[in-house]
């Protein structure tokens, strides 16, 4: 089972039309594409201060938008050692630019902030959808990061004859990793499938043997 996952963005008027273009989440699916724009960050929770160190790898132009969340002195120091402006003024919206792309963010006292990205850490969550009845275990990870199903070597999980792949099990798996992890599941599978038929023809061997 590979179903793959669904990105959840933060409630932000705007923010979801973008998604995939001037709104992105991760700096190495989409770093090379928006090097050397202005970005924005806009924070979700500590995490997303790690994120704004990785993304001002990319851009000399990187405002951080705290959103309510807290950052101490410290946080700030370091912040600002990379030349990362803080708005701690609350973001009412996303504002969309004549060419359809992203112009910036309206924050809560009417001053637009020009941005040409926005940075967002999303919460990703397993798809699940027609799969209630399996009775899969779940697990939700730390940080409000997201929620996968359980499983253990090669995919395998609890229930019997079901195995997952890719980022229903690991959100963070690229392309790659879950490409492979799909197929080392697959290999496993067949290897226990291989010690199915064996177990058969032994069996229909042995009742041979009985009735001569």
């Amino acid at each position: 089972m590979a179903t793959g996952l669904r990105d959840v963005l933060p409630e932000v008027p705007g923010l979801a039309e973008h998604w995939g273009r001037g709104v992105v989440h991760c700096p190495y699916c989409h770093g090379w594409e928006v090097r050397d724009e202005p970005i924005g960050v806009l924070a979700v929770g500590p995490a997303s201060v790690h994120h704004a160190l990785l993304f001002r790898q990319l851009t000399d132009d990187l405002v951080y938008f705290t959103r309510g969340t807290e950052l101490d002195e410290d946080t700030r120091t370091r912040l600002g050692a990379r030349d990362i402006r803080v708005v701690d003024t609350p973001v009412d919206e996303v504002v969309k630019a004549d060419d359809g792309g992203v112009a910036g963010v309206r924050l809560a006292d009417g001053r637009l902030v020009s941005r040409r990205v926005l940075a967002v850490a999303t919460t990703m969550r397993a798809r699940t959808e027609g799969l209630d009845g399996l009775g899969l275990a779940m697990e939700d990870l730390p940080h409000g990061m997201g929620r996968r199903f359980v499983s253990g070597m090669a995919g395998a999980t609890d229930v019997p004859g079901v195995w997952v792949a890719g980022n229903a099990t690991d959100l963070t798996a690229q392309v790659g990793a879950s490409a492979a992890a799909g197929a080392l599941a697959g290999s496993h599978i067949n290897a226990l499938l291989a010690a199915a038929d064996t177990e058969a023809a032994l069996a229909a061997a042995e009742n041979r043997d009985s009735r001569v």
